[in-house]
Order: C-alpha cells, then sequence, then structure tokens
C-alpha cells in the first residue's frame, strides 16, 4: 500500500473511533462523577461519624440490605470510591481529567502508582492512548513509566526536537514475540509483522504500518527497509532497521541512506523529514554517542528486550538520574 493514502484513511478512522468514544465517554464521566460525589461525601463524613471506623462498613451494609439490586457498592468499592477522593481532591491538574478515563483504569492506577507524578503521567497517557484495562495493565507489566524517564534522560543531550526524542523509547520490551534460541533477524522481523498489534501498543496509537521490506530505488539498485511506519503527530514516515546484535556505527550510515531517499523521492511535501530508528539487542552508549555527534539526520538507536524488565532494576537507575532529568520530561500530553 502506498503510503500516500495513509493519512486520509487513518482521518476517517479516528472520525468513526471519536464519535464511539463519545457516546462512551458520556456515560462513563457520569458514573466517576458518582463515585466522586459518593467518595467526596464518605470523606467528609466518616471523619465526624460515631461509627468511627466502622462507618463505611455499615453505610455498605445499609445499602446491600435495603437495595440489594444496586450492584458495584459494597465495602470495597466504598472504600476505593472514598481513596479516588482522597487522591486527587487537592490537584488542580488532575480533577478535571478524572471524567475521562474508564472507573477501571482508575484502579489500576491507584494499585500500581506510587508517587502522584506517576498518577498525573498515567492518566494523561490513558487519555492519548484510550487505552483498555488489558493494555494499561500491560504498560505497567512493562514499566511504561519508568522507561520513558529513562528514555528522556538518555536523549537530553542529543540535537533532535523535543517532540521527536518524546516520542520513542531508549528501550523498547517485546515480551510478546516469544521468539526461540538463536533466532535470525528475519525470524525477528517475521515476529513484529505477526504481532503487529502488540508491538503498535508499545510504539503508540501515533503510528501506523505502511509495510515490511519497503523498497527504495536509488539509481538502478533496490534497497529495502525493514519496517516502514507514519506517526500521525510528527507528520512523518519513521524507519525502522532490525538488529539482532550490537549497535555498530555502520548502522547508522545505511540509516542516513534511507532517510535521504524517503526524503527525496517519498515525503509529501506537507510532511516532516522522515525519522530512523536503530533497534538493536544492545548498544554501548559512549559507541552510540561518538556515532551520533556529527549526525544531522533524525535517527534513534534504542534497544530492545524480549523480557519484561525488573521494575526495581529500574526504579534503582531512575534514582541515579533524578538530578539530570528535566522536570517537563513527564509531560506525556506533549509526547
Amino acid at each position: 500500500m502506498s503510503h500516500d493514502i495513509i493519512p486520509y484513511a487513518d482521518a476517517i478512522i479516528h472520525m468513526i473511533e471519536e464519535s464511539r468514544l463519545n457516546v462512551l465517554k458520556s456515560v462513563n464521566a457520569e458514573l466517576i462523577k458518582l463515585y466522586w460525589r459518593v467518595g467526596e461525601y464518605l470523606s467528609n463524613e466518616s471523619s465526624k461519624s460515631l461509627w468511627g471506623s466502622s462507618f463505611i462498613d455499615e453505610t455498605a451494609r445499609r445499602i446491600r440490605e435495603n437495595n440489594p439490586e444496586i450492584k458495584g457498592f459494597d465495602r470495597r468499592n466504598l472504600y476505593r470510591m472514598k481513596q479516588f477522593y482522597e487522591t486527587y481532591k487537592d490537584n488542580e491538574f488532575v480533577s478535571p481529567l478524572v471524567t475521562q478515563i474508564s472507573w477501571t483504569n482508575h484502579l489500576l492506577i491507584l494499585s500500581n502508582t506510587k508517587s502522584m507524578e506517576e498518577k498525573e503521567f498515567y492518566i494523561k497517557l490513558c487519555l492519548q492512548e484510550k487505552y483498555s484495562k488489558r493494555e494499561l495493565e500491560r504498560q505497567f507489566g512493562s514499566c511504561y513509566y519508568e522507561r520513558y524517564l529513562l528514555s528522556s534522560k538518555k536523549t537530553a543531550s542529543t540535537m533532535l526536537p523535543e517532540n521527536i526524542k518524546n516520542g520513542f523509547f531508549d528501550k523498547y520490551v517485546l515480551e510478546f514475540l516469544d521468539l526461540p534460541d538463536g533466532y535470525s533477524e528475519n525470524d525477528f522481523k517475521k515476529a513484529i509483522i505477526q504481532n503487529l498489534k502488540n508491538f503498535l501498543l508499545e510504539l503508540g496509537r501515533d503510528f501506523s504500518f505502511i509495510g515490511e521490506e519497503y523498497r527504495i530505488q536509488v539509481g538502478d539498485t533496490d534497497f529495502y527497509i525493514d519496517l516502514l511506519f507514519y506517526h500521525r503527530a510528527l507528520s512523518c514516515l519513521v524507519a525502522f532497521e532490525l538488529k539482532i546484535d550490537n549497535f555498530k556505527p555502520e548502522y547508522l550510515g545505511k540509516m542516513n541512506f534511507y532517510l535521504e531517499s524517503l526524503d527525496r523521492e517519498h515525503k509529501k511535501p506537507n510532511e516532516n523529514p522522515s525519522i530512523g530508528v536503530i533497534l538493536c539487542a544492545t548498544k554501548n552508549d559512549e559507541i552510540v554517542e561518538y556515532a551520533m555527534s556529527k549526525s544531522l539526520s533524525p535517527a534513534l538507536v534504542s534497544e530492545y528486550t524480549l523480557q519484561l524488565i525488573d521494575k526495581k532494576l529500574l526504579e534503582r537507575k531512575l534514582r541515579e538520574f533524578k538530578e539530570l532529568i528535566p522536570e517537563n520530561k513527564t509531560d506525556i500530553l506533549n509526547k
């Protein structure tokens, strides 16, 4: 498929999805408003109730006995509503946003995050990516927040524009590929194509797949880009080169060649310069820095892992880098 039609088809698909979501949003917003009001009431009344710590327990029992047809207001859920209100009541930024994501996702965020910064991050991420419960669970499992901050730190010194740096990871988690030992680059590429939905979830919803082994011609010679995508927010082509070994400087020269060809022969006048991602099994940051120091092309070098990352390990790295991470790096809305 030519990439010419991609933006137009995506625009119509976006309209359809947006209309469907608007119906669900109106129902969800009213439900969240109710839970917020209930949580506020319980928070205010429990502190002055004669029942003391058993106030919510007795309230849940009363609802159950007198209105058994009302579901979702048992003891556990009433405590969650109270926690929900008390967590965000003083946050001027989050409070207006709480009605825009599902209650299920709110519960996941409350139970899987520690700091308010992390909670804000995932709320904004849910708004941007329209995650289902399963998709959000996967992002918690892949330590999305920690990887985003670490990626931001590692790309902070590059010459790429901020919106490009914030749109890509330093390390991608591809645990869903289920590759055998001794796999080849061709096996790697085929596994990604077979699991394209999960790969796009890892990349982000702004990515649209154009094709594999995308042919470009320079002179009388054909060359093939492993994977080619279109990024809606950045309005550009994104080329992925897959490498199952350690990054080598010559990989960058090949990517620069591909990007030049894409920009000369395939990029439309209204599109931005193409971006390249060299996805390697491992990389040495010093070698990458040397290789990139004189490069003016918008190319990045990222690693991938086939296993979920230890969250404690990433948290330790974050503590080490904390003073080096700019404060605005958690603004996922600008990603």
